[in-house]
């Protein structure tokens, strides 16, 4: 009964050891995406005009699992556009944020 007991024992802590790993990974690449373009205020899509932001918010894979985004609602805050996505194959919700530039002609 003892061999059970600290065979069952290693794998516990086995697993435990795995589920940390995963953690720190879904925390890390959580960080990464908020550092790419469209992941932060401080770091938006720039696009041309509104007519574009949806397609391209659909257009990006989740970080997470590379799943596709689905918009949920969009919202303008400070002059830049916020879209609310979800992603369609794991369900993490965020925020892809854009700013429209116009380019005038010379």
């Amino acid at each position: 009964m003892a061999r059970k007991r600290a065979a069952r024992t290693e794998r516990r802590a086995q697993e435990r050891a795995e589920h940390k790993e995963a953690r720190q990974l879904v925390r890390d690449r959580e960080r990464l995406a908020q550092l790419t373009e469209g992941g932060s205020r401080e770091h938006p899509v720039v696009v041309p005009a509104a007519s574009v932001i949806d397609g391209r918010a659909r257009a990006r894979p989740c970080p997470q699992c590379a799943g596709e985004l689905r918009v949920e609602a969009d919202r303008a805050v400070d002059g830049l556009r916020a879209l609310d996505v979800r992603c369609q194959q794991c369900g993490v919700p965020r925020v892809v944020w854009f700013r429209i530039v116009v380019q005038e002609l010379n």
